[in-house]
């Protein structure tokens, strides 16, 4: 893994929305290596590099390293740097499907409190998700 190139990041931070900065820039990292922009063995910016380019603290950084390194989608090597991990897609994708229902149980149990049916949400779920695919 040393040997990977290193990479500046194409992170967008929101300041409007409820996800935790940590979160923006561990689904955003994810969904750069499942694009293939980050190969396995590409080595990412070290913590403080990516706090300072970010504009963000650098425990928000570690944080979203330690989870992505804790999901197996990053390995650390002490004195080298992060770098990607050589995993399985299906894997990289399992792994966001679990997030996903996470998600979704929040979203499920608000509706319900918000007496919003289960169509009227299936109903805005995929509205939302054609108009990404635009």
């Amino acid at each position: 893994m040393a040997g990977g190139k290193k990479v500046g990041m194409q992170i967008k931070i929101s300041s409007i929305t409820q996800i935790p900065i940590y979160e923006q820039i561990e689904i955003q990292i994810k969904e750069m290596i499942m694009a293939g922009m980050y190969t396995p063995g590409t080595q990412l910016p070290s913590i403080r590099i990516l706090a300072r380019e970010l504009k963000v603290g650098i425990i928000t950084c570690r944080r979203a390293y330690d989870d992505l390194c804790a999901q197996g989608i990053l390995v650390s090597q002490p004195g080298k740097g992060v770098f990607v991990a050589n995993i399985q897609m299906e894997h990289l994708k399992n792994i966001n499907m679990e997030l996903l229902t996470d998600q979704l149980k929040g979203i499920c149990e608000f509706a319900r409190a918000s007496g919003i049916s289960r169509s009227e949400l299936i109903e805005n779920i995929n509205a939302i998700y054609n108009k990404k695919e635009e």
